[in-house]
């Protein structure tokens, strides 16, 4: 049997995925999730928080509270990259559902996390699923929050592969990339999950089929606003299915056994062309010079996935809702 849950805060941008995701978390003897809190990325902050309350409304959970994060970037940029056109514009496809009848707490999220880390320090995984803003924010807002938190393992970077808002880039880093370095350049003990190890854990049409005809109420739900999701991985790829970023994130934290990882420091590039760009010194080479990159604190960056027992796993508990 699983030892005690771990305590996790999910940090999200809902976002189809995202509502995959949070569902997941539910549904997962691991993980007790203690809070949510929001972020722009998929959709703007007000509706992220939104969306948020709507979805443990629907799972029946609103006893977790949702803490609504920053509106802008951490340096302050309110231009953000908005992905409606993947996920609709109320971000769950296009379904207008009824507002929720909760609301967030008074706390943002960055004094929530910090909050959370204080009462249970080393006890607490933020697993954040869209830009790192809230998480820099918490960094800033106590200097101890990177020694309290337990882990934070992020949905971020493109390690070694194409990004996909453009070559360099992956969505969430590019959503606030001065954030992101701040939060792998911080010493706090964090795992990456990049888009080079989430396009590998695929659900195809077959699958939603499955989830489709199942009883499960999140499955139901999810199928529900899955089809405009799988539209744009059509368009955009060219494939029959969609890609599981959020939900292999989820098991990261629950069972990190399923993946394999490399170690070194993680700097993200904040301007420019390639702005957005994670690149992994694996501190193979002892370099003369003193840059960027010395003595910076390593992360864990995942390299491989057991893509198969991944989705399995999130077929299971949605079906099984």
């Amino acid at each position: 049997m699983v030892a005690e849950p771990k305590k996790i805060i999910i940090d999200t941008d809902p976002g189809i995925d995202d509502a995959m995701a949070i569902f997941l978390a539910l549904r997962s003897p691991e993980l007790e999730v203690i809070g949510l809190t929001t972020i722009f990325g998929n959709v703007y902050t007000t509706l992220a928080t939104r969306n948020a309350l709507h979805l443990l409304e629907v799972a029946g959970r609103t006893d977790i509270p949702v803490a609504e994060g920053s509106h802008v970037t951490i340096t302050k940029g309110t231009k953000l990259r908005i992905a409606d056109f993947v996920h609709g514009a109320d971000g769950l496809g296009n379904q207008n559902f009824p507002s929720p009848k909760g609301k967030a707490i008074e706390e943002s999220a960055a004094s929530f996390l910090v909050q959370q880390a204080k009462i249970n320090p080393g006890k607490v995984t933020v697993v954040a699923l869209g830009p790192l803003t809230n998480i820099a924010l918490a960094m800033q807002l106590d200097p101890e929050f990177s020694k309290n938190i337990g882990q934070i393992v992020l949905l971020g970077g493109a390690f070694a592969v194409n990004g996909n808002v453009n070559p360099a880039t992956e969505a969430n880093i590019f959503g606030d990339p001065d954030a992101a370095d701040v939060v792998f350049t911080s010493g706090a003990d964090v795992v990456a999950v990049g888009i080079n190890v989430t396009h590998q854990v695929v659900m195809t049409d077959s699958d939603l089929e499955r989830l489709a005809s199942s009883n499960g109420k999140f499955a139901q739900y999810l199928d529900k606003i899955l089809g405009v999701y799988f539209s744009y991985h059509y368009e955009a790829y060219n494939i029959k299915g969609v890609y599981l970023h959020d939900p292999t994130t989820i098991l990261a934290a629950a069972n990190p056994s399923l993946f394999t990882y490399t170690e070194g420091a993680v700097r993200v590039q904040t301007n420019g062309i390639t702005r957005g760009l994670t690149i992994l010194y694996n501190k193979q080479k002892r370099f003369e010079e003193v840059t960027e990159w010395s003595n910076k604190p390593s992360v864990k960056v995942a390299v491989t996935v057991d893509a198969a027992t991944v989705l399995n796993l999130v077929m299971d508990r949605l079906i099984d809702s």
